[in-house]
């Protein structure tokens, strides 16, 4: 009877800690990568050589050029040619077909915002 007392005390003991510890685990603040820093990330190394301050330049162009373009599909392919060319660029295949005619439009929409990024001091 001792024994069986021992082994169910053991056992819910175990249960408990288990049960504590998971959720503990649970409550830990879930980091998620913070879109806007990733993109500088990949977008500064293209801007090396070419100004002073690469890491501005790419916040300006996340913050203000691509800000600018309200579809999303058209906008994550913007962020994606800066990030991967350091240019403002957009791959026909990054977008889907039906929207493939707005790429045009897209440019002139963010070109006044792109210039300023690029070449307007900041204020």
């Amino acid at each position: 009877m001792i024994m069986l007392f021992r082994v169910g005390a053991a056992t819910l003991i175990a249960t408990l800690s288990l049960a504590a510890s998971a959720q503990a685990q649970s409550r830990a603040p879930v980091r998620l990568p913070d879109p806007r820093a990733d993109f500088v990330r990949q977008c500064a190394p293209h801007m090396l050589g070419r100004w002073a301050h690469p890491e501005e330049v790419c916040g300006c162009l996340h913050d203000h050029a691509a800000a600018v373009v309200e579809d999303a599909d058209l906008r994550e392919a913007l962020l994606r040619g800066i990030s991967e060319t350091g240019v403002p660029t957009i791959e026909n295949a990054w977008v889907p077909v039906s929207k493939r005619s707005e790429i045009g439009p897209t440019f002139t929409k963010i070109a006044k915002p792109t210039l300023q990024c690029m070449f307007e001091p900041a204020k």
